[in-house]
C-alpha cells in the first residue's frame, strides 16, 4: 500500500540533522525535503520547490505546490498523508502521518522525529498520494 510505504520511508528518515533546504535522507532533511523523501517512496517522482520560507505567511503558495505535486486533499490524516501545520503565527510546517503520530523535521530539536498525536499544531490541510502514483 502507497501510505504505507511513504509513513515507512519517512520513519526511515528519523534521526536525520535538521537542515534548511536539506534533500538528503541521512545527511539532512527540512520539512519539505521529508516530505519529498516520503513521497517519492510511495512512487511519486517530485521535485520539492527550494525558493519558498516556511516562517513567512506564504497563503495558498504551499497547498498550491503540494497540489501541483500530484497530492490530492483529503478530508481526515491516514497513515502515509501530508500534513500542513500552523505551527507558528506566520509559520507552516509538513508532517508525514505515520497512523499513531507523524514524523516532522523538528527545527528545534535539530534532527527528524516522530511526535505522536495529537499534534501541537493546527492542522490547515491533509493532501495524500493518489493510488499507483
Amino acid at each position: 500500500m502507497t501510505g504505507d510505504k511513504i509513513a515507512s520511508a519517512a520513519r526511515a528518515c528519523i534521526g536525520t540533522p535538521f537542515r534548511p533546504q536539506g534533500r538528503l535522507a541521512g545527511v539532512g532533511l527540512d520539512c519539505i525535503g521529508l516530505a519529498a523523501v516520503a513521497v517519492r517512496a510511495g512512487g511519486t517522482d517530485v521535485e520539492p520547490p527550494s525558493d519558498y520560507d516556511l516562517s513567512g505567511d506564504c497563503g495558498s503558495r504551499l497547498p498550491d505546490a503540494l497540489e501541483a505535486l500530484g497530492l490530492s486533499r483529503a478530508d481526515t490524516a491516514r497513515t502515509g498523508d501530508v500534513m500542513l501545520f500552523r505551527s507558528g503565527r506566520l509559520q507552516q510546517h509538513l508532517g508525514i502521518c505515520t497512523g499513531r503520530g507523524f514524523v516532522h523535521a523538528h527545527l528545534g530539536l535539530r534532527r527528524v522525529v516522530e511526535t505522536p498525536f495529537p499534534a501541537p499544531w493546527p492542522v490547515l490541510g491533509i493532501w495524500r498520494v493518489k493510488e499507483g502514483g
